[in-house]
């Protein structure tokens, strides 16, 4: 991992956007409009954050991939604790793990359907 002039490691360019995917994993699922739910001004306004935040994001790792890296970690990290509080679950991590289960048994569902690709 090449130093920085400030003598701060930089990061692999790749992990920006490991992490920019890991970002669209989290906030999707709890921003964009729920097509089950009916729809108000509160859910379309929060998909549009959820929007502006990726964006950003997706900006900040194209703009500086070597040094977006920790930025987009901390974003993650303060939507997780700021956004998914869930009762059922009192830490933000079985929140996330909870919510990975979910897009388990959904991706699973999908692929066990007669003449699903595999």
């Amino acid at each position: 991992m090449p130093l920085s002039p400030g003598g701060r490691a930089e990061a692999d360019p790749e992990l920006a956007f490991v992490l920019l995917r890991l970002a669209e994993d989290i906030v999707w699922p709890v921003t964009a409009v729920d097509g089950e739910a009916d729809p108000c001004a509160d859910s379309f306004a929060l998909d549009e954050v959820g929007c502006v935040l990726l964006s950003a994001l997706r900006d900040w790792a194209r703009g500086s991939p070597t040094t977006a890296a920790p930025g987009i970690a901390r974003s993650i990290i303060r939507f997780a604790v700021s956004v998914l509080q869930d009762p059922d679950h009192a830490d933000t991590a079985d929140t996330l793990e909870a919510m990975r289960d979910e897009r388990l048994v959904l991706a699973h569902a999908v692929h066990s359907v007669p003449g699903a690709h595999r």
